[in-house]
């Protein structure tokens, strides 16, 4: 499950871990791919909407929480990784913009309750993705 700020890169990386070719559209709904659940960035936008977000992880095996390197928007409540019973794993988007930021990510996933490794992506270029996917099929049901 992708869970992530409007305009992450959520819906591009679901396109790549489920390997489909097809344009990328803006998520207003919860899409269940061939491996991946796309949750919608309003979701985590709208705390009235964590219900659905809770209920929607009971199918998945794991949780990625997404944070763009080229925002330092804070998105995720303190804590919030810890209501989850399946892994959560961090990853920070758009590695290859605002280096800067990096270290604002890495707080923002350490406060929301993600513990390390974070894998850092850039899905246009592909960085990142061999180590996250490997990581990922440790915990395919």
């Amino acid at each position: 499950m992708i869970v992530g700020a409007n305009r992450s890169g959520k819906t591009t990386l679901a396109h790549a871990l489920n390997e489909d070719t097809s344009p990328v559209k803006r998520t207003q709904d919860i899409i269940y791919g061939k491996r991946t659940i796309d949750i919608p960035g309003s979701y985590l936008e709208s705390p009235w909407m964590y219900k659905h977000i809770i209920a929607a992880a009971q199918d998945a095996s794991e949780v990625l929480f997404l944070v763009d390197q080229s925002s330092k928007r804070e998105m995720y409540s303190p804590g919030f990784a810890n209501v989850f019973l399946c892994p959560v794993t961090g990853v920070i988007t758009k590695s290859d913009k605002a280096p800067e930021n990096e270290t604002f990510c890495i707080s923002q996933l350490k406060m929301a309750g993600v513990s390390e490794p974070y894998f850092k992506v850039c899905v246009p270029d592909g960085s990142g993705l061999e180590a996250l996917i490997q990581h990922l099929s440790k915990f395919r049901r």
